[in-house]
């Protein structure tokens, strides 16, 4: 843990499409010592997926978590439900470079996978990417502010 053994929760959820990558993601983040909040599912039933992005965006947003993960079967689903949350900066996660960029360019605190299109070892990659990249403000602020201002 680097020194940090206070680090901020972070919120995951997923529907029966990403299930088993959101378990996989969860205990890889328990193990790096990350206090972990699991919005569900906890089965492979099907469940709608805008009712886990908005519990999942919800209870980041009240509980001031990190960051959130959704998961769905392509990322792409859940992506735009989360984005119509005010507050969310929900960024499809396709590679370590696009979780660099999520982090340093665009501040998201929310990322998606998809649990049909990205395995457990490209997830892994891509969420150490995000977690060691740092929001590099300055002309980067200006354009989130810009799209933050957007949902007034």
């Amino acid at each position: 843990m680097k020194g940090d053994c206070f680090k901020k929760m972070i919120v995951i959820g997923s529907d029966h499409g990403g299930f088993e990558l959101k378990t996989a993601i969860k205990g890889y983040l328990e193990e790096k010592g990350y206090n972990i909040t699991d919005c569900g599912v906890f089965t492979p039933d099907s469940v709608d997926y805008p009712d886990i992005a908005g519990q999942v965006c919800t209870k980041l947003l009240s509980d001031k978590a990190e960051f959130g993960i959704l998961i769905c079967g392509t990322g792409i689903g859940i992506s735009i439900a989360a984005n119509k949350i005010k507050g969310i900066r929900a960024a499809l996660l396709c590679s370590t470079y696009s979780a660099k960029m999520a982090r340093e360019h665009n501040n998201a605190n929310v990322i998606c996978f998809g649990g049909r299109t990205t395995t457990f070892e490209q997830a892994k990659q891509m969420l150490d990417a995000f977690l060691n990249a740092k929001f590099q403000a300055g002309r980067h602020k200006i354009r989130v502010d810009k799209i933050m201002e957007m949902e007034e």
